[in-house]
């Protein structure tokens, strides 16, 4: 029997996301283009990091007749459930097999490796005598072509891409069972959705960091397209879901896309997308998106509203709309050709505030902004550090919510206007950065965590991934979700609900609710307002309790007992 493997060395580019818990859809479409050609074929999909932690997995991918490798990170990114595959890794996993035709795809094959913020691009030459093609084109194209040639690599074209957006419709739907190998499926595996490709601002060359505007003008998927895939998806047992894989969601099917740098939104196609979402899959337990260009929605008010009331009216709470900001240095924006002046951003912010600052039902507000600033740009001197910090500081002094913040440097993709220069930039204000870092986390974001999370908020489904010492850490699945430090050693892979009780510069800190009392750990029990190690340890030696009264009376204060009594439960 034939046999491909496929290996998720993970991706992060300016559009799509595909490090756990998300899934890219390049693996999706990869697996689709394979049955297509033969239902047949023996598709084996793993992660790079399950081959990290179990080596005896290259026994299994030797004997593959042909491995397909997704990698590349091309922004970059902070992560906590795994971390995109380096082109070392590659080398070594993959150098020493002679037998399976072995090829690469993603941003890596286009672009080249992005190893982090700040540092230079890895050239794709480093990893050519690994593999037998690098696809700088469309990988499920140049996958399909590659069977239908008997695998003969001569014969395909490795630049060659999509026809059109609708192209990928089959490989989109017949691909999705392949989500049943993700390790993290079901429960907590999102599906990375791309809803269409290519920037309308490809037209006027984009700005200058990012790799996008290099796809073209916008190539919008059809909404049945995106449907039938979701409801496949979801048929496969996916219920979380992110339309996070195009440059701004309210520009969807937005008209002159390809003709106007700013195109006009179309609310009513946003309306029939959410819709026929729902009636796929109508148990999902996260609808997300992602990226939303803040000069659209500062320039058609009147359509962007009722979009974002759609995408609140369908979706589910604690979704964030991720602007790239990049700078408000009029300098930088000039030099760099970004998308939205300052003033821009601030109106596109406090309309999402308007709109959706409302709190959900999963505990966070419905749909707030999260903004993107990008350093080492053209043009930036110390004056662009100070601009911004007064720029998020009027947010902050004018009452106004942000979810996120996220300070990033860049990484100089090949193509792009600023791999013209590297890293010097960032080189020369490294420690303007890092005090610019600082500055914010500790004036700016916990200020407005505080804001938006009071104290005993309960954030109902933290979902617990890892622990650090005798504290365990979870996050709600979504875009961008809150980290959340549970003192406790709790089970993994578990979800939660949580009670805050404290701040971090980006997270807070929480005790599950409500908090059974005869079954706590001291750690948690110790980390509850007003109880403390000394009557941690009372309250041990005192257990198993059969109701409020007797917890009350063996602590050495009722009233600490009675205030305690809001976060406990005696089951």
């Amino acid at each position: 029997m034939f046999r491909v493997s496929i290996i998720d060395g993970y991706v992060d580019e300016p559009t799509c996301l595909g490090v756990p818990p998300y899934i890219s859809p390049y693996p999706r479409y990869l697996a689709g283009a394979i049955w297509s050609f033969d239902r047949a074929v023996q598709v084996f999909y793993v992660t790079i990091d399950q081959i990290r932690n179990d080596r005896s997995l290259l026994d299994v991918l030797s004997k593959s007749d042909l491995i397909i490798v997704i990698a590349g990170m091309s922004v970059p990114g902070r992560y906590l459930s795994g971390f995109p595959v380096s082109p070392n890794e590659l080398v070594s996993i993959l150098g020493g097999m002679s037998k399976p035709l072995k090829v690469l795809c993603g941003p890596a094959a286009r672009h080249g490796f992005g190893m982090a913020g700040g540092k230079e691009v890895r050239e794709t030459d480093f990893v050519k005598d690994v593999f037998d093609l690098i696809v700088k084109g469309d990988g499920e194209t140049v996958v399909s072509e590659l069977l239908k040639n008997k695998l003969d690599v001569e014969k395909v074209n490795s630049s060659q891409c999509r026809e059109n957006a609708s192209a990928i419709r089959n490989f989109a739907v017949k691909g999705s069972s392949i989500v049943c190998q993700h390790p993290f499926f079901p429960d907590y595996l999102i599906a990375e959705i791309e809803t269409y490709r290519g920037c309308s601002r490809s037209i006027v060359g984009g700005c200058s960091f990012c790799s996008e505007p290099s796809r073209g003008s916008p190539n919008f998927r059809p909404i049945k397209d995106i449907t039938d895939e979701i409801g496949a998806l979801y048929d496969a047992g996916v219920r979380h879901f992110r339309l996070g894989n195009q440059p701004c969601i309210f520009s969807y099917m937005a008209k002159d896309a390809g003709k106007l740098e700013f195109p006009q939104p179309n609310p009513d196609a946003l309306e029939k997308l959410f819709k026929g979402i729902r009636a796929v899959a109508p148990d999902l337990k996260t609808l997300h998106i992602d990226n939303a260009n803040p000069g659209i929605i500062a320039r058609y008010p009147k359509e962007c509203r009722p979009i974002a009331k759609t995408i609140i009216n369908y979706h589910t709470s604690g979704d964030v709309a991720a602007f790239g900001v990049e700078s408000v240095d009029p300098f930088v924006i000039k030099k760099n050709n970004l998308k939205a002046s300052a003033d821009e951003v601030y109106s596109a912010v406090k309309l999402l505030n308007d709109v959706g600052s409302k709190r959900g039902s999963n505990g966070m507000p419905e749909l707030l902004p999260g903004l993107n600033f990008v350093f080492g740009l053209e043009g930036e001197t110390k004056k662009t550090f100070q601009l911004d910090y007064e720029f998020l500081k009027k947010i902050l002094d004018d009452g106004l919510s942000l979810r996120r913040i996220n300070l990033r440097q860049i990484i100089p993709i090949p193509g792009t206007r600023m791999s013209n220069f590297g890293n010097k930039i960032i080189s020369k204000h490294k420690y303007e950065f890092q005090r610019f870092k600082r500055q914010v986390r500790e004036n700016i974001e916990r200020p407005l965590l505080e804001k938006i999370l009071p104290r005993d908020t309960i954030l109902k489904n933290i979902f617990t991934e890892m622990y650090e010492g005798k504290v365990t850490f979870g996050r709600q699945i979504g875009s961008y979700p809150l980290l959340v430090g549970i003192p406790g050693v709790l089970p993994l892979h578990k979800f939660f609900d949580a009670k805050i009780i404290d701040y971090g510069y980006r997270s807070v800190t929480a005790v599950p609710f409500p908090l059974e009392i005869n079954n706590a750990t001291r750690e948690t029990l110790e980390a509850i307002p007003g109880i403390g190690r000394k009557r941690a340890i009372r309250i041990l030696a005192n257990r198993p309790f059969k109701n409020k009264e007797h917890f009350i009376n063996s602590l050495d204060d009722a009233d600490v007992g009675k205030k305690v009594l809001d976060y406990i439960s005696f089951n």
